[in-house]
């Protein structure tokens, strides 16, 4: 098939929208509503081409080519019709850019500089209305919205949560909860997959950078734990490459800003599978209840108690490593330093929006005492860098201890897959004394939807499964209540990717960039002297002298956890 685009000629096979050839011939078309990874709507129409023979300009992002088309992407009819089209989007958006949220990132800010907005001919129609931040999660302001459908679309297609919809019609259109209720009023899982797609700030993050600092002017002793997925998603934010590892820099720059010690959450990674393998293999000896799944994703923790709570005993019981470090640092470490507990803020730097609202449940506290005090996004880490005067041009610094020894199965957690991978080098060898010579499980790594495997632990062919992303939880949970599930062990992660494509990391969040941050934590994982969590040191030093036992009376009070049927009644 033989085009000519811009009078360039161009030859494919290929079924493409001419979108896809302007991207294989390096030829911009600005976008707006469109998304790589999302269905194509063309409801923006920034994207606007003129072809030969055709009255009407044509959405290059929904226009499949043919023999002979002729396309020009950037003449003068163009141009003005997408500055129009711009400009119109403009007249009803608040556009106080300075303070959004989303300023130097924002893709309809980019729009007005690629097509030398200078001067809006529209007044501004806009209708102010009240931000909605009634949750501990997420911020909607629709005074930012423009109205793209790409938050519905994640939502209801790649979540299959269906929190938020388009509301109304005409002009009077929006998207968002019935009847126009706060997020904390119907069944969302605060993914935040929603912040990831919006091209602006109408939905972001609540901003915990105030409190953080307020916290750190006290005399409070201030620790912080930092997730396994930060390290290869942070450089972004300061133009690194997407997965380039920042691990040293972390606790480096952490300390100038006035962290009294800086922890990883590596550590109670190791520590979840020492927990969550022993659990698995007592039900599997035990005529347990199975599969067992997997309870480190606190979207996917609420997503089981809204939608399947009649499958909450497949759960473990584990708290997830961000709760357990909280559980930890206000018990066996408090002790150690000699701080009590309502003297000590733990600070958690997450990929998550879910993070923050796990931290304020009710389980995840003691006599009145939060665990975690403060979940920090990975954006709003970069900006209390930032607001410190200090970048990522620091030299490398080791983690403190005693949390600060970790396996390259605690750094894998980030990835989708990476729990389970980590579970089975250390099952393994605890099952058969043998030690396990290919410690990369591939079966499980990746972005594809459900991925399955067998592995043989002793006499028995373990089969599990991966689940990345809800919807395709969902398929699995429906497996289960069916019993046509014969899996013995699943993992499921909330977010696509994993925690490296979590609700609250730097944007764009694409599956070309979740690939990317995958290479950089599996790459770190090599590289790392400890690859198995049941060898971790300080791990069994604390188990000596603090939990004794795995899965005991003392990990039972502080490291593992009950689950509640939320779903509406």
């Amino acid at each position: 098939m033989l085009i000519k685009m811009n009078g360039i000629s161009f030859e494919t096979d290929k079924e493409m929208t001419i979108l896809q050839v302007s991207q294989a011939m390096n030829i911009n078309i600005p976008t707006l509503c469109y998304h790589p990874d999302l269905s194509v709507r063309a409801n923006c129409r920034v994207c606007l081409v003129e072809v030969e023979g055709m009255k009407q300009l044509q959405t290059a992002c929904n226009t499949h080519i043919h023999e002979g088309m002729v396309i020009e992407t950037n003449n003068e009819r163009v141009r003005q019709a997408r500055k129009t089209i711009v400009e119109m989007i403009l007249a009803n958006h608040d556009s106080n850019c300075t303070t959004c949220h989303s300023n130097g990132k924002c893709e309809l800010q980019g729009l007005t500089e690629i097509l030398n907005i200078r001067h809006n001919p529209y007044d501004n129609v806009l209708e102010s209305e009240p931000i909605m931040k009634g949750n501990p999660s997420i911020v909607r302001d629709m005074n930012k919205c423009i109205k793209c459908g790409r938050c519905i679309e994640v939502c209801n297609e790649v979540q299959k949560v269906g929190a938020i919809y388009n509301i109304g019609r005409g002009k009077d259109m929006r998207m968002g909860p019935a009847y126009d209720y706060d997020l904390s009023q119907v069944q969302c899982t605060y993914c935040g997959q929603c912040i990831n797609v919006c091209p602006v700030g109408a939905i972001y993050e609540q901003d915990d950078v105030k409190e953080v600092l307020a916290c750190l002017e006290s005399d409070k002793q201030v620790i912080v734990q930092v997730a396994p997925s930060i390290r290869v998603s942070l450089g972004e934010c300061f133009g690194m490459t997407p997965g380039t590892l920042v691990t040293g820099k972390i606790p480096a720059v952490l300390r100038k800003i006035g962290f009294d010690k800086v922890f990883d959450t590596n550590f109670t990674a190791d520590l979840t599978i020492l927990e969550e393998g022993t659990e698995f293999l007592s039900r599997l000896n035990n005529n347990g209840v199975l599969p067992m799944l997997t309870s480190c994703s606190p979207g996917w923790i609420n997503y089981i108690e809204q939608f399947y709570p009649e499958l909450l005993d497949h759960l473990s019981t584990c708290k997830s490593p961000q709760q357990m470090f909280g559980a930890l640092a206000k018990t066996y470490y408090a002790e150690k330093i000699n701080v009590e507990p309502e003297d000590m803020v733990v600070v958690s730097i997450m990929p998550c929006t879910a993070k923050k609202y796990e931290a304020k449940r009710p389980e995840m506290s003691r006599n009145g005492v939060a665990d975690v005090d403060y979940v920090l996004t990975t954006r709003e880490l970069a900006r209390l860098i930032k607001v410190m005067g200090y970048d990522l041009d620091v030299a490398d610094e080791a983690f403190d201890a005693p949390f600060g020894i970790t396996s390259g199965a605690g750094l894998i957690f980030g990835a989708s897959g990476g729990v389970m991978e980590a579970a089975l080098r250390s099952v393994y060898e605890i099952v058969t004394g043998e030690e396990l010579l290919n410690l990369d499980f591939h079966d499980v790594r990746g972005l594809t939807g459900i991925k399955e495997a067998v592995v043989t632990v002793g006499q028995i062919d373990v089969k599990i499964a991966v689940s990345n992303s809800l919807v395709n939880a969902r398929q699995l949970l429906d497996k289960i209540k069916s019993g046509q599930a014969d899996y013995h062990f699943i993992e499921v992660m909330c977010c696509p990717g994993g925690c490296i494509g979590g609700g609250g990391q730097p944007r764009p969040t694409t599956n070309i960039v979740k690939l990317k941050r995958m290479e950089g934590i599996y790459a770190g994982d090599r590289n790392m002297a400890l690859r198995k969590s049941h060898n971790n040191p300080a791990v069994k030093a604390l188990y000596d002298e603090f939990l004794i036992e795995a899965n005991g009376q003392i990990s039972h009070q502080l490291l593992h956890t009950h689950y509640t049927d939320r779903q509406p009644k």
